[in-house]
């Protein structure tokens, strides 16, 4: 156990992951070498859609198995923007999983939306923006970006949409989402606060005859408060989660980004 750990080259050399350990040697002398392209480096995201804006959101820690590399690591970025800050930007993508793969597919997606707004002297818009990024992942489903992406922004109409998509780029427009690896914690919360399933109205009935909770869009502050909660309680469940919250928070005046401390162990 100790050669995982050790610089040492007599104790079979460099530090290793606990995946990637040495394996004991075959009896004619042969040893397995492999290569494996894709890591996790861990942290979640989410994205929640309102009337008249969209919420994107990620933590800041950067993992590799047991190790923290960085306490500091956005997940959510500005797309298509005019400026050196994307002050200007509409749309908000967010990549969780392997970050060189997701950092690859933020900077082409925003090399593209710059591309169409200078040869078109107008954004692109985020239903657009949605099916171009499926493009994008589709042209690569023989070696995929091993990321998970969200899309955020308002469309036609100003309302909030947000799309979910897949590594080989099937997507869909939903009210809420969430991704990465406290994904399985952080959705079931979303499905009862955001989409109102299981709700029913107190004494309305007994069994089958509860009566469901009226559905109503949340307000932008009820969203910021259940961002901040969602992640509050994956942090106390998920290694990988934690350090800093971002928060982008999409509406017709722009694009406000957020950073809230999360818990640092």
């Amino acid at each position: 156990m100790a050669a995982m750990f050790s610089q040492n080259p007599l104790m079979n050399g460099p530090n290793y992951s606990f995946s990637d350990a040495p394996r004991a040697q075959a009896p004619d002398g042969a040893r397995e070498h492999r290569f494996d392209p894709y890591t996790d480096n861990g942290g979640s995201t989410l994205a929640i859609a309102g009337a008249d804006f969209t919420i994107m959101a990620g933590d800041t820690r950067l993992t590799s198995g047991y190790s923290i590399n960085s306490r500091f690591h956005p997940k959510v970025f500005k797309i298509g923007g005019t400026t050196a800050d994307q002050s200007d930007a509409t749309i908000a993508l967010s990549v969780v999983g392997f970050t060189a793969d997701g950092e690859a597919l933020k900077e082409r997606l925003d090399a593209i939306c710059k591309m169409y707004h200078y040869r078109h002297g107008k954004p692109m818009s985020v239903k657009a923006c949605a099916q171009r990024l499926s493009t994008i992942l589709y042209q690569k489903r023989f070696f995929p970006y091993y990321a998970y992406a969200i899309l955020g922004g308002l469309d036609e109409e100003g309302k909030g949409a947000v799309y979910s998509y897949d590594p080989v780029g099937s997507y869909e427009r939903e009210q809420c989402r969430a991704g990465g690896a406290a994904a399985s914690l952080i959705m079931p919360f979303l499905d009862n606060q955001v989409n109102f399933k299981n709700q029913f109205i107190p004494g309305s009935g007994e069994g089958h005859a509860l009566q469901e909770r009226e559905r109503r869009p949340l307000t932008r502050n009820e969203v910021e408060t259940l961002v901040k909660d969602a992640f509050d309680g994956a942090v106390e469940r998920h290694i990988e989660v934690g350090d800093g919250l971002q928060m982008m928070i999409i509406t017709r005046e722009g694009i406000q980004e957020v950073i809230l401390p999360l818990k640092k162990d």
